[in-house]
């Protein structure tokens, strides 16, 4: 069926937009669903004020210490969370002294900055900047990096984390699954001493102790195991003509969550496309993103290291400096990892701690209002 048009429109969403208007799509399941374009006289995100607790949100996780950052026993911090994800900040700067296992759910570990290895039952696999990881549940492990200033984001699921489905794009978009990692057996078997295996279960430690090392399997085989890939070798998909939604970026699928990786690639070359993303309502979903690098120029005042929570029912999109400015841009050179939650997603203590209160401001035409230190508001 041909979709109903009505009034001022561009015939293809995103590309020669009617003059003085700005593009909006309303969609459902994310950017999966069905969707309607509406062309405003004036950008969505123009609001001059808020009541009541809906609005953008924006974290700078630089200034979360969790515990593992100086007390080689301490934990990660979770800051953002929902019945089916949870975010943590690990600053990890010496090897765990312990083993670890999550019953809680399977954990995507992003490496944002450092280096070192993480053993595991399946054997050790070394990670460096720009790695996922992916763990299932209860798979016993220890991170050791070999670094000190390390930076991880975890994202715990209550489901596993599966490769999207690639369709008419076909296996080796996106990346090609030989660009995938799995770790050789290396059994510990000369390590004769007590291990602790410390077993999250219920947001619960439990501790169980051995007299050798409890990564003693000496081969494997099966469909479930410890896999990585590097953002570099992810290969993102590209139309010249019009601006892909984010769904085009799908790394990693899983329930109620999907997570796509944005980096760097050229920009949009016809005259008329937008080269920005276009304004949207999270309908159905919370949006999250991670900035790992780059020049993130759609956003004024964000580095690496911050994160945004734009919420459903409330508009984003690009800030107005953005907009006015992306036919001088030929490329983006940002990389960053977003999840889009599809139950809502709350803030925790750790995150309220090191949010910029005013982040809703920012969209202010001219605004060069900058983030106010922690705690100012």
């Amino acid at each position: 069926m041909y979709p109903l048009q009505k009034g001022r429109i561009a015939k293809q969403a995103h590309v020669g937009l009617p003059t003085g208007t700005y593009e909006e799509e309303h969609g459902r399941k994310g950017f999966y669903g069905k969707s309607a374009h509406l062309y405003h006289a004036h950008p969505p995100t123009g609001w001059v004020r808020f009541e009541g607790s809906l609005r953008p949100h924006c974290f700078d996780l630089n200034l979360i210490e969790p515990g593992d950052l100086n007390d080689p026993e301490g934990a990660p911090a979770a800051f953002l969370g929902n019945e089916d994800v949870v975010l943590s900040v690990s600053r990890r700067s010496e090897p765990m002294p312990f083993y670890f296992r999550n019953s809680d759910g399977d954990e995507l570990y992003f490496v944002h900055r450092g280096e070192g290895t993480i053993e595991t039952d399946f054997g050790p696999m070394q990670f460096t900047r720009g790695d996922y990881i992916n763990i299932p549940r209860s798979v016993t492990y220890r991170v050791v990096p070999g670094t000190t200033d390390n930076f991880f984001l975890i994202i715990q699921s209550k489901a596993e984390f599966e490769q999207p489905d690639k369709g008419l794009v076909g296996q080796h978009a996106l990346y090609d699954p030989a660009v995938i990692v799995t770790p050789e057996p290396q059994a510990n078997l000369d390590d004769n001493r007590e291990w602790e295996v410390r077993i999250k279960t219920g947001d619960q430690y439990s501790k169980v102790f051995y007299p050798w090392n409890p990564l003693d399997v000496v081969g494997w085989k099966g469909d479930l195991t410890v896999w990585k890939i590097n953002m570099r070798d992810i290969r993102p998909i590209m139309s010249p003509r019009a601006h892909l939604p984010p769904s085009a970026h799908t790394t990693f699928v899983t329930q109620g969550a999907v997570v796509c990786s944005f980096l760097p690639r050229p920009l949009e070359e016809d005259p008329e496309a937008l080269r920005v993303p276009f304004f949207h309502r999270n309908t159905d979903y919370d949006e999250f993103l991670f900035y790992h690098d780059g020049d993130f120029f759609s956003k004024d005042n964000i580095k690496p290291g911050m994160a945004t929570l734009h919420p459903r029912g409330i508009h984003h999109g690009p800030h107005p400096k953005a907009l006015a400015n992306q036919g001088k841009k030929t490329h983006t050179d940002e990389s960053a990892v977003m999840l889009d939650g599809l139950n809502p997603i709350h803030i925790l203590p750790a995150g309220d701690r090191v949010e910029w209160k005013d982040y809703w401001a920012s969209w202010g035409a001219g605004s060069t209002k900058k983030p106010e230190p922690v705690g100012a508001k």
